[in-house]
């Protein structure tokens, strides 16, 4: 399945087309009873801290977006999400992310990874920016496409 890409040069190519602050890969890892999601790869980072997250399908950014198959946009995280909720979804707090777009990795119409592009300051990720990034994922990524695809 991850075996034959490249995903640290992918993802250092996804930071210097979109001029993003960090750029984060996560799969599903088989845990003790259910599978758990981990971020494995990152550029921009400015700590370990995010390769030490484990969620559960539907916990988190990449839980909430790797349940759901659908990507997530927040311009701005200080109006989307109540301080005191920033506990859920630790990558924001660790990474000091403002502003983000997540989306779904498929492959044999399943989702088989997120993809996290974040900035550190408010509103960077416009709706244009966003419908780019999802238009473009089945190029950008190898071997990977959105959610529109997995239609066709």
């Amino acid at each position: 399945m991850k075996n034959d890409i490249d995903f640290q040069k992918v993802i250092t190519a996804f930071k210097d087309k979109y001029e993003v602050d960090l750029v984060a890969l996560a799969f599903i890892q088989p845990a003790q009873l259910e599978y758990v999601l981990t971020w494995q790869y990152a550029i921009g980072n400015i700590n370990n801290r995010l390769k030490r997250i484990v969620l559960q399908s539907g916990k988190g950014i990449a839980g909430q977006v790797f349940k759901s198959g659908k990507p997530m946009h927040v311009p701005n995280v200080m109006t989307e999400y109540p301080e005191r909720d920033l506990f859920n979804y630790p990558i924001i707090v660790s990474e000091k992310i403002k502003s983000f777009c997540a989306l779904p990795l498929y492959k044999k119409n399943k989702v088989q990874g997120v993809l996290l592009l974040g900035y550190r300051e408010e509103d960077k990720i416009t709706c244009e920016l966003f419908e780019k990034i999802i238009y473009n994922i089945h190029i950008d990524f190898p071997k990977y496409y959105g959610k529109e695809m997995a239609k066709n």
